[in-house]
């Protein structure tokens, strides 16, 4: 049986839930000894869950899915023919844009291209 991984937002919001509900008995119990902060790394901890939660939902919700049209017998990525060596040392997007246009070139000059 699988149960369903939890959505950001919900963790979010149980993390936040703890954390109040943790401050809230701080507050009224007032207790200062061993128990008291173990409560308070407890509110802490959930406080940072609920945060790193809503970091983690704001970038799904701007995430697209990348599409790109593919050529038959290429592969996905587009820069056939080009080793990791040369796309590190390409740093900028620029650079990937003209290597990318020159490979497309040449493969057009061949007769290989789409």
């Amino acid at each position: 049986m699988r149960f369903p991984r939890p959505d950001a937002r919900k963790k979010a919001v149980v993390a936040a839930l703890a954390a109040v509900s943790l401050l809230a008995t701080l507050v009224v119990r007032g207790r200062q000894d061993l128990l008291g902060v173990a409560l308070a790394l407890l509110c802490v901890l959930m406080a940072m869950i609920a945060a790193v939660s809503v970091a983690a939902a704001r970038q799904e919700g701007g995430r697209r899915p990348a599409v790109t049209p593919t050529v038959p017998g290429q592969p996905a990525g587009g820069l056939y023919g080009i080793d990791a060596d040369t796309l590190e040392t390409l740093d900028g997007r620029e650079a990937i844009r003209a290597m990318r246009e020159r490979h497309r070139g040449r493969g057009s000059a061949t007769g290989e291209g789409g």
